[in-house]
């Protein structure tokens, strides 16, 4: 792991000693003071009850519900929804300090500095594409707003403009100082028969921001038909865009959640829907780009709010788009609902024939997703049917099966009771023995025995005990020697730094035994620590003991030289003895 991920150490301890965690934090969350610790509930998961905690003093935060735990600048990172050099630079400007250049990596230094050229451009693009809406040569652009009846108010949210020819912005990033290669390297631009091009010329452009307020890229629609030319074209995937991260409204989410009023997110298909959406007071709309939901999508949706409302077009497309979405929201902790579109294909269709209030009343008539599925394979498969009714009833206890914990089923099984007729101890018989049919993974986890677990929990104690520098910490024992395989954990125990640089390590936010000792709960060992941590010891040394024996005797067996025999059974009988005695004499650090 490499430290300070190119940022001098006392930079770093500077930067964060001037953003203090507690400060940060209360800009987003409402925080509560108890003991020496600050409470709030956890911004990245659904709670009721505080289980976020913040160690001011050592300047970093753990919830106890999810797991989640970092730095003041993990903590920017996740909640402006930006990469680690965004943060560090967010927090620098707050404290007024210069960014200081990358150590270690002319590469890295280069990179930064093109994102930076490749977001100016960007910036600079689409408010010259929204001057060009206003001109008396985008006639045919206003003509388009006016059937779909934008409002000036829609123009200036979602900044909306127009891409008049094939050359108008290449010449004006041109002419500010842009090279041909920022304009291709910001996706803006294409290069045909060695001559650069606007990629969205003829189209009424669609910035595309990420959370953060940046224009990262864009989406554009065709003005006049050409059987030619796609209806929707996106800027080429670039280094500040990827269509399988971005989330269209995103800013605006990120706004209605800073003025509290963000209570749910709908999620729909495209750009319009969510402009339709927001015209007609649905705020907290948004749509993916273009593409299937991915896991990227949904931690971003998540990290704003854990109620979601899928609100996908009313056709077979838009059913096999929930259904995809569904499997990508299963394994998350979010409320996920089902809205069923009535009165026309999609979210704004729906809002021009039938209006907004019967919308509203589609929403909150919205459905688990479960039951969304079993009307989806009621109307698949007919129970009503003998021959179909097995076919429903092995599709819907696969779902059933997914939700994991048996607590969660029995609701459904009692809805497919009453479809089927089928008795409830047949369906939990069935959905029990489909767990047992299920084949098995092809890479298994070796299963760990209770005593390896012990050892395992030993470890993590001894482990946390001397890196939060516990009294009851034996400083007499040879650790590396006692715990050999756990050198990394132990070279950063030595370097006797602020607990909040070790998140300063590339990848130590990964590495789930590094967070488990960083944030080490000693709460419930108060009392009796000191005889704790010595039987922690002992459990690790007995069984690096026992295994020191059962190598030596071995040997013996094998060994034919009676003079090595005699030194083997000496060693033996000194082993004997140490494990007898609950001896650590063979890991004493001060001989």
């Amino acid at each position: 792991m490499q430290i300070n991920k190119g940022f001098p150490v006392e930079w770093m301890s500077e930067l964060k000693r001037k953003n203090d965690l507690v400060s940060i934090a209360s800009n987003y969350l409402q925080l509560t003071e108890k003991g020496r610790r600050f409470w709030a509930c956890c911004p990245f998961h659904n709670e009721k009850t505080p289980s976020f905690s913040i160690n001011n003093e050592d300047g970093i935060y753990y919830c106890f519900g999810c797991k989640e735990s970092g730095d003041v600048i993990k903590f920017i990172e996740k909640m402006e929804s930006v990469e680690f050099l965004d943060a560090i630079k967010i927090l620098a400007e707050r404290a007024g300090m210069e960014v200081p250049e990358l150590e270690n990596g002319d590469k890295r230094k280069q990179n930064m500095q093109l994102k930076e050229r490749v977001l100016l451009a960007l910036d600079y693009a689409y408010k010259h594409y929204m001057e060009n809406l206003y001109n008396k040569d985008a006639k045919v652009a206003q003509d388009y707003i006016k059937t779909r009846k934008f409002t000036r108010r829609e123009l200036e949210d979602f900044k909306i403009g127009y891409s008049k020819d094939w050359t108008d912005i290449v010449d004006y990033l041109k002419g500010k100082g842009f090279s041909e290669n920022e304009l291709l390297e910001a996706g803006i631009c294409g290069k045909k028969n060695n001559r650069v091009f606007d990629v969205l010329a003829g189209r009424l452009v669609f910035p595309i921001f990420n959370s953060f307020n940046e224009c990262i890229g864009f989406s554009a629609r065709i003005l006049e038909k050409n059987p030619e030319m796609a209806k929707y074209k996106n800027t080429a995937e670039t280094m500040v865009f990827q269509k399988g991260r971005i989330v269209f409204g995103i800013n605006l989410l990120k706004a209605q959640k800073q003025q509290q009023l963000l209570d749910k997110i709908i999620l729909v298909e495209g750009q319009m829907d969510v402009i339709a959406m927001h015209r007609s007071g649905f705020k907290s709309t948004v749509a993916c780009m273009g593409t299937a939901l991915t896991k990227d999508h949904v931690k971003e949706l998540k990290r704003f709010n854990n109620n979601i409302y899928l609100c996908f077009d009313n056709d077979e497309a838009g059913t096999k788009a929930t259904l995809r979405a569904i499997e990508m929201f299963r394994d998350e902790d979010v409320n996920l609902k089902i809205v069923n579109l009535t009165g026309g294909k999609d979210p704004d269709e729906v809002l021009n024939n039938v209006g907004s209030e019967s919308l509203q009343k589609m929403i909150e008539n919205a459905v688990p997703y479960m039951d969304f599925l079993i009307d989806y394979y009621k109307h698949k498969f007919n129970p009503d049917d003998a021959e179909q009714k097995g076919k429903f009833v092995k599709a819907i206890l696969t779902e059933i099966k997914k939700l994991g914990r048996e607590t969660l089923f029995e609701p459904y099984l009692e809805k497919v009771r009453d479809l089927t007729k089928i008795p409830l101890d047949v369906l939990r018989r069935d959905i029990n023995l489909q767990s047992t049919a299920q084949a098995k993974p092809l890479f298994e986890k070796q299963a760990v025995t209770p005593t390896e677990k012990g050892d395992e929990k030993a470890v993590k104690f001894v482990l946390a005990s001397l890196l939060h520098k516990r009294d009851c910490a034996n400083k007499n024992i040879d650790y590396k020697k006692l715990l050999s395989g756990y050198e990394n954990y132990l070279t950063i125990i030595e370097q006797n730094m602020p607990l909040s640089a070790i998140y300063d390590f590339e990848g130590a936010s990964e590495d789930e035994l590094l967070m488990d000792i960083v944030n080490f709960n000693f709460a419930t060992f108060e009392k009796d620590e000191e005889k704790y941590f010595n039987e922690c010891l002992w459990k690790i040394a007995e069984q690096k003991l026992k295994k020191l024996q059962s190598e030596l005797n071995e040997q013996f067996k094998n060994c034919e030289d009676l003079t090595e025999r005699g030194e083997l059974a000496k060693k033996l009988g000194k082993l004997a003895m140490e494990i007898k005695n609950r001896s650590l004499e063979e890991f004493n650090g001060r001989r």
